[in-house]
């Protein structure tokens, strides 16, 4: 098979200091790997053991002062404490030899026994792990985060993804394991991070998510998607309306202005309505339908009606956070719907291009949230299936 499948493990100390993002925008720049599917995961005792188990006993002995160091951290962070579950994020790669690019940029355990002074920041545990030696006894680690797990070899990969893909089975989607003081106050809030922003590799969506970081509020769920025409036509409905009540006017005016200049004749406000109610219409139609090629890669004018239901041919992350007040802070970090009119600072004056290709998108309300949440089906999440699929081909 040229293309394998392998995988990265975010820690959920990285998550719960919110250098997500950053990692994220590490592994989109800088490997020729497509991100196909990631999944917010909080391992139960029996998995975090048989993980690292696995990690004890993997086929290459050469390095088993790190299998055992990594084995021993995920028993203490991986495994539920305090009767809560932590959060950790699964990150899918495809592409020519996956393990080896992937190890290579997250970097080494032990980086040559390198002092501080020596470390560059060009992998990601160079910039995000901490390893600690003993002073008086070098042999000894005092401290220990490796910020990320992959594995080494495809067969590592192999293994280890078939376990995580079985206990994947009966897992939910969105992680829950807190409990808030003020439980009222909370609110779950989806953002998408737009086809725009996956249209070649780059830093932009990890960026993205960096920015929504300052809010202080959890990520709860995440899953990479292909909007399909029919989501993406409920998705956008209350919209439709909407272009058609301001573009509407606009464009019928616009059209009876240019016929009266090319005609040297007044309309009247008769023709002048009928220009609104059909040319203005047709053109917010048309915009609508351009939100819909956005977002899943076809016109609903010309998909057919069997492939309404199809997976979109562009790509797209959905992000479900959650805290107090959440759909205030998130949409205020966002930024207006016009990039142009956005402030300095908000994730669509930095990465947005105009009203259409404006990078990001985030629920209005509580109540869109539930809405579109239920669209997208965030309770379900492919990641399992990939896996299952790839490990499927790859024995036969």
């Amino acid at each position: 098979m040229e293309q394998s499948l392998s995988y990265v493990l975010v820690t959920p100390y990285t998550i719960a200091k919110s250098r997500t993002g950053g990692v994220i925008a590490r592994l989109l720049s800088r490997v020729d790997l497509e991100l196909v599917g990631a999944q917010m995961i909080a391992m139960d005792e029996k998995i975090a053991g048989e993980y690292a188990n696995f990690l004890r006993t993997r086929v290459d002995t050469a390095n088993k002062k790190t299998s055992d160091l990594l084995a021993e951290y995920v028993e203490h962070n991986f495994a539920p404490s305090g009767g809560r579950r932590h959060r950790t994020l699964l990150l899918l790669f495809r592409g020519l030899e996956p393990c080896r690019k992937l190890v290579n940029l997250c970097g080494a355990i032990y980086p040559e026994n390198r002092s501080v002074e020596m470390l560059t920041g060009e992998t990601i545990r160079d910039t995000y792990a901490d390893l600690i030696l003993n002073t008086k006894n070098p042999d000894e680690v005092t401290y220990f985060e490796p910020a990320v797990i992959t594995p080494k070899t495809q067969q590592d990969a192999d293994e280890s993804m078939n376990l995580l893909a079985n206990w994947l089975k009966n897992e939910p989607n969105l992680v829950e394991n807190m409990f808030y003081p003020n439980p009222e106050a909370i609110e779950r809030t989806l953002v998408i991070i737009k086809p725009d922003n996956w249209r070649y590799s780059s830093a932009k969506p990890g960026s993205i998510m960096d920015m929504f970081s300052r809010t202080g509020l959890r990520i709860i769920g995440v899953k990479v998607h292909r909007m399909s025409v029919a989501e993406a036509l409920q998705f956008y409905a209350p919209v439709k309306d909407a272009l058609r009540e301001k573009l509407g006017p606009v464009y019928g005016r616009k059209a009876r202005d240019l016929l009266e200049h090319e005609l040297k004749i007044a309309l009247s406000p008769v023709a002048e309505q009928a220009l609104i109610d059909y040319v203005g219409c047709e053109f917010a139609e048309d915009q609508f339908e351009q939100i819909v090629e956005f977002m899943s890669g076809h016109r609903p004018s010309t998909c057919p009606v069997e492939e309404l239901n199809q997976p979109g041919s562009v790509k797209c992350m959905i992000l479900i956070y959650e805290g107090e007040h959440a759909t205030r802070k998130i949409r205020d970090v966002l930024g207006p719907t016009d990039p142009l009119k956005a402030p300095g600072g908000t994730v669509r004056r930095e990465f947005g291009s105009n009203v259409m290709v404006n990078t990001a998108h985030a629920s209005d309300s509580v109540e869109s949230a539930q809405r579109e949440m239920g669209i997208l089906k965030i309770d379900h999440n492919t990641c399992r299936e990939i896996i299952k699929s790839y490990l499927h081909l790859a024995d036969n």
